[in-house]
């Protein structure tokens, strides 16, 4: 009004809003909000009549039932309407925040139905250079038993320099491609009766494929080769033949992480970069470094690739050979500089972040991914990673529950138990006095009908029922949870990581109930708790380098998916 006046026009421009609620026994019909402008009209513009008015009405009405949740696309300016509209927020608070009130009720129930641990949601940053990566993982065939279980945590050991093959030193130039999308590969494999998970790469060009077993306990990644080769498993793969352009010199910086512990000291006569690798088990692989092109198969279908270094594993010796008997190698995934999610985030192709989610159920599979894309941005527990020397995943606990009973952990000086989360084990393992504890708190199931079956070779502990089992399902409602209660950063706030009986429980071939928990005291350091992938199953297991923190989440483990962005309204 008072700009009209400035201009030397006469007050009339006037807002007429009309509000019609919907009857009270009918609400269902929504409310009618319409606006007038009355205004002279120009000589050149014929006045709207009130036909056109209620037909522009009842427009507005079935735009408004038609599409309840979305605001009405923005009209031309018009200073009554403007005003009018103003005047209607401002001096009717119920309805502006009724209107608040609904809003934020949409977005609550959008984000509980996108909470699960399944919803992968990408970074902000979509076009920045480092990507994700999903790798399969597939059932290996034939049963296992105590005998041949998988234990790696593997460490680099001293050798001698003449048991070592000769080689010329030619690096291998890497090339990094730039990615612009992500991999996604069904994943497959169990803990019984096949006893590991494994994935698959494609090396060299032109390029093969091998499997691996996915082990975030080892450094190196290492593939079977012709060096020829000493001691080899019959694996599913022709075995690598390493050209002298792939050998590794002696002074490439992974070269001297590898051999930084050993007491033998620089070798100036060698010509190419040795390793000997010992596991838990007391298997052991020797070879030498290689380089290589590394295929990543992308969302799209496409193929790119990057140099990597992996081991050329020529001698392999102990229980390793059985796991090889399906498998061409390991897939080293630890912290280690020389694994491959570090030499990956070393070239900037991801973010030194991997992930693994293992299907509970039966048949097995799952998915891995390295990269940070695929990392939930809520409904994940995390605890802090152990700034330790070890390349290992450790973290700490204060206690661990079976049930409502607390298990003893030996300590005397109320210290923490360390945690090491290992693929690479198939099953978990217990210090001696937690093992213990735990059996004597097992014996409760006798009452429930189950018998110790000490015929069954499968695990040291196995019951028999007086019904035949199919699966864990039949008897878990006879056994308690496992609770393992970790530190976290503020100390009056413990983090927990709950392990149901079918995370401990395994059905053997005799149609026995066993214990997947077993008795540490003679492996690793004998007083640290490895989670195996029987008690990893059911969960989104994620290993933060960048924040040193692991985290993890329930989940059914089917496929991870993306959400590029949060939906505005």
């Amino acid at each position: 009004m008072q700009r009209d006046m400035e201009f030397g026009q006469s007050p009339q421009l006037k807002g007429v809003v009309i509000i019609t609620l919907p009857p009270p026994d009918n609400p269902s019909l929504g409310k009618t909000i319409t606006a007038f402008t009355l205004s002279d009209p120009p000589l050149d513009r014929p006045h709207h009549t009130r036909q056109q008015l209620q037909r522009q009405q009842h427009q507005e009405e079935e735009e408004e039932e038609e599409e309840p949740h979305q605001l009405p696309s923005p009209s031309p300016p018009n200073p009554a309407l403007q005003f009018s509209v103003r005047k209607l927020s401002l001096g009717n608070p119920r309805i502006l925040l009724g209107f608040l009130g609904v809003s934020l009720f949409v977005f609550l129930l959008w984000n509980f139905a996108s909470s699960s641990p399944l919803v992968e949601l990408r970074r902000k940053n979509d076009d920045r250079e480092p990507t994700s990566f999903i790798l399969p993982l597939y059932p290996k065939l034939g049963s296992r038993s105590l005998g041949d279980l998988e234990l790696k945590l593997g460490k680099f050991v001293d050798f001698h320099v003449n048991d070592m093959k000769p080689g010329g030193i030619n690096k291998l130039a890497t090339s990094v491609s730039a990615f612009d999308s992500s991999t996604i590969f069904p994943v497959r494999g169990d803990v019984y009766p096949n006893g590991l998970y494994f994935t698959h790469i494609f090396v060299g060009s032109p390029p093969r494929r091998y499997f691996l077993d996915m082990d975030t306990g080892s450094d190196l990644t290492w593939i079977q080769c012709d060096a020829p080769c000493t001691s080899c498993a019959k694996g599913p793969n022709p075995l690598y033949k390493p050209k002298k352009g792939n050998l590794v010199p002696l002074k490439d910086s992974l070269c001297v992480e590898v051999q930084r512990n050993l007491k033998t000291g620089y070798c100036e006569t060698c010509e190419q970069c040795d390793y000997e690798i010992e596991y838990a088990d007391h298997s052991s692989s020797m070879g030498v470094l290689a380089s290589d092109d590394l295929h990543l198969m992308l969302a799209n279908g496409s193929l790119t690739k990057l140099g990597i270094m992996f081991g050329c594993a020529y001698d392999q010796q102990g229980l390793l050979l059985n796991s090889l008997a399906k498998t061409d190698g390991i897939l080293g995934l630890s912290k280690a500089k020389v694994s491959l999610p570090s030499q990956l985030a070393s070239q900037r192709i991801i973010n030194n972040v991997l992930g693994h989610c293992l299907t509970s159920d039966a048949t097995g599979g799952g998915y891995m991914f390295l990269g940070d894309d695929f990392v939930p941005y809520w409904g994940m527990a995390w605890v802090p990673m152990l700034n330790s020397h070890s390349p290992n995943y450790h973290s700490q606990i204060m206690k661990i529950s079976h049930g409502s009973r607390q298990l003893s952990l030996g300590r005397q000086d109320g210290r923490t138990e360390r945690v090491v989360f290992d693929t690479g084990s198939s099953y978990t393992y217990f210090p001696k006095e937690a093992y213990y504890a735990l059996v004597a708190s097992l014996k409760d199931v006798s009452d429930e009908g189950l018998i110790q079956d000490g015929s069954d070779p499968t695990l040291p502990v196995c019951w028999r029922a007086k019904f035949p089992i199919r699966s864990v399902i039949d008897v878990k409602q006879f056994f308690q949870p496992l609770t393992l209660q970790f530190r976290s950063k503020w100390w009056i706030v413990s983090t927990k990581f709950r392990i149901p009986p079918e995370g401990y429980l395994i059905i053997s071939n005799k149609g026995n109930v066993c214990l997947g928990i077993l008795d540490g005291s003679n492996v690793h350091d004998g007083s640290t708790i490895i989670l195996g992938d029987i008690s990893l199953r059911g969960k989104l297991v994620v290993y933060d380098n960048v924040n040193q923190k692991i985290g993890w989440a329930q989940s059914t483990c089917v496929k991870p998916q993306k959400i590029k962005s949060l939906p505005f309204f």
